[in-house]
């Protein structure tokens, strides 16, 4: 049975659909659900802590009890936030919950204890196309590739977990980059779907950006191999001809969001001209150079929030022997140790 319902608020997680009309019409009927599909929710509560939807445009909403939502089905595993998995089957009536603000909605597992409650959200139905097809993100989605082709330069900021300062360090080199007089593409190949650090790295200078979410993809948890994403996604990124491609990889080198399928690739590992590590203390950089050097990996340049203090940058470089920089501070030197390593690294090849 279809139904005509309208939307008080769109999720950005739904922008690769291009649905921007607050009139949808939908499937009420029992289904079964797949990760990507769009589906409109209301929502039952309100949450202090997580209670803002992104807009496609970047913006944040309140959501208010009552409001009626436009999301898209898919898993969350954030250490720092919250848990979720995608039902089995989904009808209207069903009751899931709001699982990030970019509007990914699933079964909440859990939560990190810091916040509350996920907002609790019914089912009305799942969003159809003028042929009563399902709409899915990865219907009009940049196509995977086994073989990777990028002239630019790759710049890869990795780290120990969320909220380890990836973003800030991401976006202070694009900025940087960008001062010096590089055409800089900005990239995000894991995490959970939202706009935001992509959005961030354009108001930085990137010309042009793409993340996991183009590739079809709400999350990138549950996939066991990213490297074909992860391919596509760069050569569509170089099609555009950048100097440079400065790329975040979303939550931490080990954890639930596949980091590691992609640097596990030979071909991706030798792509990346300079590598640089985010940590949040000196145990986290010990940590991680030991889990790259597993991988094929060697850090070129330390970043994040233990070299916030000075003292932490100069810990690094005499204890460890690595580069640091810090990206709150001193963001053009920061970006001269990475560029100082892809040149040398473009010189020597």
């Amino acid at each position: 049975m279809s139904t005509i319902i309208n939307i008080d608020k769109i999720g950005s997680a739904t922008s690769p659909t291009g649905v921007s009309s607050k009139t949808v019409t939908a499937t009420t009927e029992r289904r079964r659900a797949n990760v990507g599909d769009v589906v409109a929710v209301r929502a039952l509560s309100e949450s202090v802590t997580y209670g803002n939807l992104e807009l496609p445009s970047g913006r944040l909403a309140k959501i208010n009890a009552g409001d009626v939502l436009l999301g898209v089905l898919g898993e969350r595993r954030a250490l720092k936030g919250f848990v979720g998995v995608v039902p089995t089957s989904v009808a209207a009536g069903d009751r899931l919950h709001l699982l990030n603000m970019g509007g990914l909605i699933g079964e909440c597992q859990g939560h990190h204890s810091s916040l509350s409650d996920a907002i609790e959200v019914e089912v009305l139905g799942s969003v159809t196309d003028e042929a009563g097809f399902v709409l899915n993100i990865q219907d009009k989605a940049l196509p995977a590739s086994n073989s990777l082709s990028v002239r630019a330069p790759i710049v890869v900021v990795a780290g120990t977990c969320m909220n380890s300062g990836k973003t800030v360090a991401a976006v202070e080199i694009v900025r940087q980059g960008v001062n010096a007089g590089y055409r800089v593409a900005g990239a995000k190949l894991t995490g959970v779907a939202c706009l935001r650090d992509t959005l961030n790295m354009e108001d930085h200078g990137s010309f042009v950006t793409a993340s996991f979410l183009d590739c079809g993809l709400p999350s990138t948890v549950g996939v066991d191999d990213l490297a074909p994403m992860a391919k596509g996604l760069l050569n569509h990124l170089d099609s555009k001809q950048p100097d440079l491609i400065v790329v975040e990889l979303g939550d931490g080198i080990v954890g639930g969001y596949g980091v590691d399928s992609i640097l596990r690739n030979a071909e991706i590992r030798d792509a990346i001209l300079s590598f640089v590590f985010c940590a949040s203390d000196y145990v986290g950089v010990i940590g991680g150079a030991e889990v790259l050097r597993g991988l094929g990996l060697e850090i070129d340049v330390v970043a994040g929030s233990v070299t916030d203090s000075a003292m932490g940058e100069e810990f690094v470089a005499t204890r460890f022997g690595l580069k640091a920089g810090n990206a709150r501070r001193d963001g053009k030197r920061l970006f001269q140790l990475v560029e100082s390593a892809f040149k040398a690294e473009v010189v020597y090849a």
